[in-house]
């Protein structure tokens, strides 16, 4: 439940054009509190998965430890070939079960995104939305004390 301006006991109702336009987001946080984005308009694909984990190990020194949900993207040959081409040195990958966003803590971040950052915010279309996605995200990236606390809210 959020604060409107609208008066008390009448509902307001927004009036936007219904779009299939959407922005996918894949993210990775760190015990340290470090977070790390990409975004694009269209679904992530195997590549682009890969795109983001060389993101990572150019970004983070030593070897990683990546615990992700089991989405079938996690699973695809682009993945699995690019680990086989010696990405596994540095990179451990581990599999939460099934379906458990109870112990995925970069589940932390969407909820804090959605509920905190982006609260009441509402945008006419796809570049807005973008741009607002973009300062809530620079604006979390300055809280590591936040992004720490997701470890510890989710048992690790």
């Amino acid at each position: 439940m959020v604060r409107t301006y609208a008066p008390r006991g009448q509902t307001p109702v927004l009036h936007v054009p219904l779009t299939r336009d959407h922005l996918s987001l894949i993210s990775g946080i760190t015990a340290e509190g470090l977070l790390l984005t990409g975004m694009q308009e269209r679904a992530y694909r195997g590549t682009k998965v890969v795109g983001f984990l060389k993101h990572l190990l150019n970004q983070l020194d030593g070897r990683l430890l990546v615990i992700w949900d089991g989405g079938p993207i996690h699973r695809d040959k682009a993945v699995q070939g690019f680990l086989a081409r010696g990405a596994a040195e540095r990179l451990q990958l581990e599999q939460l079960p099934g379906y458990a966003p109870n112990l995925n803590p970069d589940e932390g971040v969407w909820n804090y995104l959605k509920h905190v950052e982006l609260r009441n915010v509402t945008c006419h279309d796809l570049t807005e939305l973008r741009y607002e996605l973009g300062l809530a995200i620079g604006r979390l990236r300055r809280k590591p004390e936040v992004l720490r606390s997701f470890f510890k809210q989710y048992g690790y």
